[in-house]
């Protein structure tokens, strides 16, 4: 079995970066966008196992994106991680994620919960 695919939505190139290694090294395969426009379009075509969803993010929240995953059985079975610095906006979204992180979420962080989400891992 191939590895599992992420899809990693932030805007800010560093944290971006950070991110695509620690899903990397989690395991996934990684495609990953800064726009919330960009990410739309690329769930049209492909279901990944799990996203990394910033909020606020150019031409499309991150709340339009995460209701638009979970209104498409297709993507019944995706893993969403909200990654925000807002804690009550965070908060609010809690119910229709599967994870909030309030940032700034370190790279272990990430890396060791993203592995224990990874669907190769026996342990899920």
């Amino acid at each position: 079995m191939s590895e599992p695919l992420a899809l990693i939505v932030e805007d800010d190139e560093d944290i971006n970066e950070i991110f695509c290694q620690a899903l990397a090294s989690a395991g996934f395969s990684i495609h990953s966008v800064r726009d919330g426009q960009a990410a739309l379009e690329f769930l049209k075509g492909v279901t990944p196992n799990i996203v990394i969803l910033d909020l606020h993010l150019p031409n499309v929240s991150g709340e339009v994106i995460l209701k638009t995953i979970r209104a498409d059985a297709r993507m019944g079975k995706v893993r969403v991680v909200i990654t925000t610095a807002d804690a009550s906006f965070g908060e609010f979204l809690r119910e229709q994620a599967d994870f909030v992180m309030i940032k700034p979420i370190s790279y272990v962080q990430l890396r060791d919960l993203t592995k224990r989400l990874n669907p190769l891992n026996k342990k899920n």
